[in-house]
């Protein structure tokens, strides 16, 4: 029998909970005002803790939309804040945090979770898979040149961090929702970013784009300046809605001065970056990485409200564990997906199924490793096209 109970956390123990969190990743001990900016991010009724009594262990979420393939928006709880004190893990306080949470969404007809784990070990048990991938690319600010087929973009305007908080959330509404895998934020996803811009410089400039019809895009840059080492530009938070605006914002990047390199963080798959230079080696890919890890909380509801591609039908069979609810066949095709009873094509766990989803893996590639049971050895290629995504899945939003 467990020594702790897990429960919903009131209002005054959130900083608690918050603390906690920051202490299992040994970040530094926080301020009042840190806490001041936080504290939107923790939602009433959206924080748990395990407690014995006093706080061994601690999750939160807060709700959000995600895009689906096929563009439907639906809803999804995005996890965060979760931590276990040091001399009490590994006794399944993780776990009775999860199995908490998940049933939590599951009460709430939430479609989807997302989170951004710090190991890859961990939460593929839960039902997780890593869903998105994104790439670092590295611009050498000396060498690149623009193309003169690069399209020319309009104007762009620079705001400093404290004039940029509140333009945020209206940049990100106008640019920030195009790929599958990206998500709506909320007033708590907002206090995060605003912690974590703060903590990484006050020098934090947001560049905005307008072209003809309005904005178009923006990017949150800062300049870094060490001793003896190259100066460097590190580029966070950057979307775009066309051509234009994609070649006029690094247009401008490439115009600052001062700067000898240009690290585009966790971009998308198939930006074109380098192909927008005369020499396409001036921009390098530092690493490529998974980017957010999703769970189909609600497995049919989830294949319902993505489309496919034209292909022959493939019927799959899901194992859950936490959400026993989810398990069992349906029929996938161009048409749509439901429940069956016909015999499986493909057999798989929910965390396999969340990398499928997207786009991101093919399921051929998924069946090679051991990740897919193919009864039928010609399914997976099917599954290939039926899932196949025309643009690469990227959620672009960290919390």
């Amino acid at each position: 029998m467990s020594d702790y109970t897990v429960r919903r956390l009131d209002a005054e123990e959130h900083r608690a909970a918050w603390e906690l969190f920051r202490t299992a990743l040994h970040a530094p001990v926080p301020k009042d005002e840190d806490w001041d900016r936080a504290r939107a991010g923790h939602v009433p009724g959206r924080v748990w803790g395990a407690c014995d009594p006093e706080l061994i262990g601690t999750a939160r979420s807060f709700d959000a939309q995600v895009r689906v393939p096929g563009g439907e928006l639906v809803p999804m709880a995005a996890v965060t804040g979760i931590g276990v004190r040091a001399g009490r893990t590994r006794r399944g306080v993780l776990t009775a945090l999860q199995t908490a949470q998940l049933a939590e969404f599951a009460e709430r007809e939430v479609v989807a979770a997302s989170l951004h784990p710090t190991e890859g070990t961990i939460y593929g048990r839960f039902g997780y898979g890593p869903a998105t991938l994104a790439r670092d690319i590295h611009v050498d600010r000396h060498r690149a040149r623009l193309r003169p087929e690069a399209p020319a973009g309009g104007e762009v305007s620079v705001h400093s961090l404290k004039e940029s908080v509140g333009r945020w959330p209206g940049l990100y509404r106008a640019t920030g929702l195009s790929r599958p895998a990206t998500i709506t934020r909320s007033a708590a996803c907002w206090s995060g970013y605003e912690s974590m811009f703060h903590r990484l410089s006050e020098g934090l400039q947001t560049a905005v784009h307008r072209g003809l019809d309005g904005t178009d895009g923006y990017a949150c840059y800062r300049v870094v300046r060490e001793d003896e080492r190259p100066t460097r530009l590190e580029l966070f938070d950057f979307h775009h809605t066309n051509p234009g605006a994609f070649a006029g914002l690094w247009r401008f990047l490439l115009s600052i001065d001062l700067v000898d390199e240009i690290r585009a963080l966790g971009r998308p798959l198939d930006e074109p970056v380098e192909l927008l230079f005369e020499d396409h080696r001036g921009a390098t890919v530092a690493r490529t990485e998974d980017e957010s890890w999703f769970r189909l909380v609600d497995v049919p509801a989830a294949l319902a409200a993505r489309t496919y591609d034209r292909a022959e039908p493939v019927v799959i069979e899901v194992r859950d564990r936490f959400l026993p609810a989810n398990a069992g066949r349906y029929r996938v095709g161009p048409e749509g997906a439901g429940r069956t009873d016909a015999e499986p094509d493909l057999r798989l766990d929910v965390s396999t199924l969340a990398m499928l989803y997207f786009g991101t893996w093919k399921a051929t590639g998924l069946a090679a490793v051991g990740r897919i049971e193919a009864p039928d050895a010609e399914a997976p290629a099917r599954a290939d096209t039926l899932f196949g995504t025309r643009t690469a899945a990227w959620c672009g939003t960290f919390f």
